[in-house]
This record gives C-alpha cells, sequence and structure tokens, in this order.
C-alpha cells in the first residue's frame, strides 16, 4: 500500500472517528437536557434557582472555548478533543448528584466548561480532516450531533419509563458514550505539521472575523428562538392544540437535520456564498411568510423553512473561521454564536410582552435572513 493511501486511509479513519464524538457530544447534551426537571425535583429548585443553575452552563462554556481554542492551536486538537469529550461524558453525572444547589451551580459550570470545550476543539478537528482529505465534512459531522441529541433525549425518556434515576441514568450512559469515545480518539488525526506555540487565546478581531462572529450570533438567535419559542407561539397565538403547537419545533428539527446531512454535498455543487445566501433567503423569508399569514399550517411550513436555511450557515462559517486563522479565530465565532443562542430567547420574550410574540418574531426572521445579506464574509480569504 502507498503512502498516500495509506494516509487516505488514516483520514477516512479520522474522519468517522471525529463524527462520533460529534454524535458523543449530542447524545450527552440530549441525555443532560432531557433529566434536568428530575434534579430540579430532587433538589427542590425554584424556577429562578433552576435558572440560575443552568446560567452556569453558559458561563462555563464562555470561559472555555477561547481557551480550548488556543490549546487546539497550540498543540494540535487531538488531545483537547479527546480530554474535552471524556469530561463532556463524566460531568453531567456528577451534576445530577450534587446535593445542594450551590454545589450544582459549580457543576453546572464544569458541564458548560466541557460542552464549550469540545465545541471548538471537535470543530478544529473535523476543519483540519476536511482540509487535509480536501472534501468538505462539518455539515454532515453537525448532522451527527443532532442525531446524537435526538438519541439522548430517546434514552432520558426510555429511563424515566424504566424508574431509573437522572444520576444512574446519566452515569450510564456517559459509561458507554465515554468508552466508544475514547476509542475513536485513538483514529483522530495528530497535530498540525506546524503548530503555533505562540496563538493566543482570543483571536485579534478583524473585520472579516467580526462578520464571521455576526453570522454565527445571528443564526444562533434564531436557533435558540425555535427552540424556545415555536411551540408557544402556535399554541398560544395561534390558538393550535399542544399536540399540533409541539410539532413546530419537530418540523424544525426534522428539516434542519436533513439540511445538514445535505450541506456538504450543496456547498461543493454551489460554493459556500451562494449556499448561505440561498439559505438565508429561504429561512428569514420562509417564516415572514408564515408569520404574515398566521394560521398553524403555515407556521409549520415556515419553521420548517427555518431549520432547512439556518441547517447549512454554521458549518460554512465554522469552516471559513478555521480556515482564516484557525482554532483561536473558531473559538472567537463560536463563542459570539453561543452568546447569541443564549441572549436571544430572553430578547423575544422580552419583545412579545412589550408588543406580541408574532411581532418579536420577526426579529427572528431578520436574523435568518443575516445569512443573505452577509454571505460574503464566508469567500474564502486571497492567498
Amino acid at each position: 500500500m502507498t503512502a498516500t493511501a495509506t494516509e487516505d486511509r488514516a483520514l477516512r479513519s479520522a474522519a468517522r472517528a471525529i463524527a462520533f464524538v460529534f454524535f458523543a457530544n449530542g447524545a450527552m447534551l440530549g441525555a443532560w437536557g432531557s433529566r434536568i426537571p428530575a434534579i430540579r425535583d430532587r433538589l427542590e429548585l425554584s424556577d429562578g434557582q433552576l435558572g440560575i443553575a443552568l446560567a452556569g452552563l453558559a458561563a462555563g462554556a464562555l470561559v472555555a472555548m477561547p481557551l480550548a481554542g488556543s490549546w487546539s492551536a497550540r498543540a494540535g486538537s487531538r488531545l483537547p478533543t479527546t480530554v474535552f469529550i471524556l469530561a463532556m461524558c463524566v460531568m453531567p453525572a456528577a451534576a445530577a448528584a450534587m446535593p445542594s444547589f450551590a454545589l450544582l451551580i459549580v457543576a453546572a459550570l464544569a458541564v458548560g466548561a466541557a460542552n464549550g470545550g469540545v465545541d471548538v476543539a471537535m470543530n478544529t478537528q473535523g476543519s483540519t480532516i476536511e482540509q487535509r482529505r480536501g472534501r468538505l465534512l462539518l455539515g454532515r459531522l453537525h448532522a451527527a450531533f443532532s442525531t446524537g441529541g435526538l438519541v439522548g433525549a430517546a434514552s432520558g425518556a426510555l429511563a424515566v419509563a424504566a424508574g431509573l434515576g437522572a444520576t444512574a441514568h446519566l452515569a450510564l450512559a456517559g459509561a458507554v458514550v465515554g468508552s466508544a469515545a475514547l476509542v475513536a480518539s485513538r483514529f483522530l488525526v495528530g497535530g498540525d505539521e506546524h503548530p503555533d506555540r505562540a496563538a493566543p487565546t482570543f483571536a485579534r478581531p478583524t473585520r472579516a472575523l467580526m462578520a464571521l462572529g455576526i453570522l454565527a450570533f445571528a443564526c444562533l438567535v434564531a436557533e435558540g428562538a425555535a427552540l424556545d419559542w415555536s411551540a408557544v407561539y402556535v399554541d398560544d397565538e395561534l390558538a393550535a392544540s399542544a399536540s399540533f403547537a409541539a410539532l413546530a419545533y419537530a418540523a424544525f428539527s426534522a428539516t434542519m437535520l436533513t439540511g445538514r446531512l445535505l450541506a456538504d454535498r450543496l456547498a461543493t455543487r454551489f460554493g459556500p456564498v451562494a449556499l448561505l445566501r440561498g439559505g438565508g433567503l429561504v429561512a428569514g423569508g420562509g417564516l415572514a411568510a408564515a408569520l404574515a399569514v398566521g394560521e398553524p399550517a403555515a407556521a409549520l411550513a415556515g419553521f420548517a423553512a427555518l431549520g432547512a436555511g439556518l441547517s447549512v450557515v454554521i458549518p460554512i462559517v465554522f469552516r471559513a473561521a478555521a480556515r482564516r486563522g484557525g482554532a483561536p479565530s473558531l473559538a472567537a465565532v463560536s463563542t459570539m454564536g453561543y452568546t447569541g443562542f443564549l441572549a436571544g430567547p430572553p430578547v423575544i420574550g422580552a419583545v412579545a410582552e412589550a408588543t406580541s410574540l408574532s411581532a418579536a418574531l420577526v426579529i427572528v426572521a431578520l436574523c435568518a435572513a443575516a445569512a443573505a445579506i452577509l454571505s460574503g464574509a464566508v469567500r474564502p480569504a486571497a492567498a
């Protein structure tokens, strides 16, 4: 077997391995999210206390993301990916076992740090693999993450039906997923040929990097709003049944997953700029049209269009960030995007309180349309 064939085989193995890491991260997040009510009930937390504890997830992620970017740039992303995904498999069970509200906050910080760190490291690893192979990969990797989230949430439902406590369920899930992730990590690619030993923790905010960060922020504002407000809008504003309202986020999730499975193929055929422009128009225009019609069936179609259009944004934006400045740039863009995911839903709620939810969701349509307006930001930098 020639050296080229051996390298290609190794890269194919690495692609499968990092796909499993994405799946594993999604699965542990889905499992964790499904057991939050049980953790709240065991500690008898109020909604306010639960909100404070969950804010620890955000704080931990925002701290870990730039650190993971710097570490990945200096030593390659293989070791950070391995360390953070194993931490992500351990920490949810530890958090579920905490005996007090104060300790839950500390554990939530650790869960958030593990999630934020692996998010940057695994995207850096994925970008490295696709550049070495010369084939796009990030879209399918994000589809693996979405699939993992569905599997993790389903495991939570099964655990509840079986009477399995949150700590035992998360420990079991962490052991199974973590063992497989540890095996997969052996096949990840090592450090870059020329690692940057002096890589900064925070990338310099150039104009190009800010544009990518704004794109990530706008996209994840819309994703967070779909998660928190889609069913509420169909239920309250459109007076649909609760079961029909639940289909709103299901429609969004289904088209998001399908779009991510196709994102790499579409980007190869049409190019990142055209695909991002089209995605923004589909997402923003589809939701805006649904809001104008104001009917339950139209709302389902609108959220489906939102998911389809947004599905291509983050893989394209993260790829552009990694290729412009490596792991520190990816970390900076990821941090901006994650901030949007956290800040968006409360802002939508505040605007809805002052006006109406349908009016507030116009913000989501505008954020989605930003992908079309700023699509030129993902154009490859000149050599």
